[in-house]
């Protein structure tokens, strides 16, 4: 009898069994070190890519400065920077112009700049006027046999004209209105060229590399003018768009967009007045093709 008393106590105790569960830092197979992982694998890609940009621009510097001394070899670069600096190259058929013809005007008046003494002249000028304005990385001077080719370009740092426009920056119209100044005392005949890069506009239809370098020729030319330039000194101003790039490895190239000016000797203005002057007598050459005479030579006062 008195054991059924205690029987029933035990039967009303509950046993409670607590499991803790302790992970080990082995047992942690999360996926928080992954993302770790990827952070590092991004940040590392990142750092690959800038050091492969920084390769690729010093490429194309290498491949500009290179393709600069193939189109002036044997020519005169006279300005150190940005481009080669080039030993200066006279070329024999600027020394072999024929002298003045009697009745031809002389003095300050005449064209005067004909031989390569003179045109080497010239070229300290104009290295002058790039240094005082402190744009001698944007200009390069050669002597060919036509006269002294005068380009004045972009680098990527600066650029002459606003982008798409034909609106000069200030410093680069001041040199040219200074440049003016120079070859008004020069008396050469004068060409204004102007280059793009090979960039299409968006509607081309409309607007073109064409208008554009058209327009930064004429916009240069009365940048010459305001500086005294005389207008009949010009002998003609064109735009060549992208069709003689000066970096033919990148035709959107910095480089490629440039102004020229080109003093022309007296036997290279000739030539180029009598291919785009009138005819004056006209002969049969053969079936269809005719042999044009041009009898009105350029004379020196006549530009």
């Amino acid at each position: 009898m008195s054991e059924t008393p205690a029987k029933a106590g035990r039967k009303q105790q509950e046993t409670i069994v607590k499991k803790v569960s302790r992970r080990g830092h082995h047992d942690d197979h999360g996926g928080t070190w992954k993302v770790a992982f990827a952070d590092f694998c991004l940040a590392l890609l990142c750092l690959f890519m800038v050091l492969w940009v920084l390769g690729a621009r010093d490429e194309q510097e290498t491949r500009i400065k290179l393709a600069i001394s193939a189109i002036y070899d044997r020519s005169s670069g006279i300005f150190d920077g940005d481009l080669p600096h080039l030993e200066r190259s006279v070329v024999d058929p600027l020394n072999s112009q024929p002298p003045p013809r009697e009745g031809e005007l002389s003095g300050p008046d005449r064209l005067g700049y004909e031989s390569g003494e003179e045109l080497k002249q010239l070229a300290a000028e104009v290295e002058k006027l790039g240094r005082d304005a402190n744009l001698q990385n944007n200009l390069q001077a050669v002597m060919t046999p036509s006269g002294l080719r005068v380009m004045l370009h972009d680098t990527h740092r600066r650029g002459i004209f606003e982008l798409g426009s034909a609106l000069p920056e200030r410093r680069f119209e001041e040199l040219m209105r200074r440049m003016g100044e120079l070859f008004a005392k020069v008396g050469n005949p004068l060409l204004v060229v102007g280059h793009t890069d090979a960039v299409p506009f968006r509607d081309p239809g409309m607007r073109s590399n064409w208008h554009l370098s058209a327009d930064r020729a004429m916009a240069a030319r009365n940048s010459l003018l305001k500086g005294g330039m005389p207008a009949e000194r010009l002998l003609q101003v064109v735009g060549m768009a992208d069709r003689a790039p000066l970096d033919m490895a990148d035709p959107r190239a910095a480089l490629n967009r440039r102004i020229e000016f080109l003093l022309l000797t007296r036997q290279r203005a000739r030539q180029l007045v009598q291919m785009f002057g009138t005819p004056d007598e006209v002969k049969p050459l053969i079936d269809g093709v005719d042999a044009v005479h041009t009898t009105k030579a350029m004379d020196a006062g006549d530009v």
